[in-house]
């Protein structure tokens, strides 16, 4: 039985031999345990997935053989752009890893008004560093083959101007629309847009209807940041994607 999903960024075919990098060495050999004649998962995020047996234990290095290619996916069939103000700390690590898990293709951390974090260039490289290994470390928990990417942050009025998808929409406390008034055709792209704990102001909710987006109220409680995004993506999903 498959111990595992391992993701590495390489170039994989059946009867390789694989030398899994330090992290996924040190998950397999002693988080997990592993030993020689077990198997694994592997995949990179290129589509379907690899069934691979350790061959190898090293001090530092875990060695496997690919045996098996399944073309199996998770993806949903809306693609999903979550645009998401900034949080704080592991607010931020804990909406991109649910994201993930419930389906997004991608991720754009916005600096908004109200957004309480401020990155400097070496502290933005960092941050989007760690945000992409959450991306894979949920991947490989939720059995995705496709890696969503984490965009670089961008102030709000920035990306405003250069958005596009079949739908847009907002989160607005203040507005009576709901989901179930807008269609979307199959394989359509959907952009979702959240403040940070402070929400969006007043302004930028006008800009962003003014380019084109749907105010959206999901509805009577006043939601946190972190609550907003997976609430949101989870009624994307159930109105036009893959969960029942």
């Amino acid at each position: 039985m498959s111990i595992s999903r391992i993701y590495q960024a390489i170039s994989l075919e059946i009867h390789q031999a694989v030398k899994l990098d330090e992290k996924a060495s040190h998950h397999l050999a002693r988080v997990l345990r592993a030993s020689t004649g077990d198997s694994f998962t592997l995949f990179n995020g290129q589509g379907g997935e690899f069934a691979a047996i350790i061959t190898h234990i090293d001090k530092k290095c875990v060695h496997a053989e690919v045996i098996a290619f399944a073309p199996r996916e998770a993806e949903s069939p809306v693609s999903i752009c979550l645009a998401q103000g900034i949080a704080r700390g592991e607010k931020m690590d804990f909406i991109v890893q649910k994201a993930v898990e419930l389906g997004v293709t991608n991720i754009t951390p916005l600096m908004t008004e109200r957004c309480n974090v401020r990155l400097d260039q070496e502290r933005e490289e960092k941050r989007l560093q760690h945000w992409q290994a959450v991306v894979v470390s949920a991947c490989e928990q939720s059995g995705r083959n496709r890696i969503p990417v984490v965009s670089a942050p961008v102030a709000y009025s920035e990306w405003l101007a250069g958005v596009k998808a079949d739908l847009c929409f907002v989160l607005s406390p203040h507005v009576e629309n709901r989901l179930d008034e807008y269609q979307l055709a199959p394989q359509a792209s959907v952009v979702l847009l959240i403040g940070p704990e402070g929400g969006l102001s007043e302004q930028e909710v006008a800009a962003a209807v003014q380019a084109g987006f749907l105010p959206l109220n999901l509805g009577p409680r006043v939601l946190r940041t972190e609550t907003a995004a997976i609430a949101a993506i989870a009624a994307l999903q159930t109105r036009y994607g893959d969960i029942a």
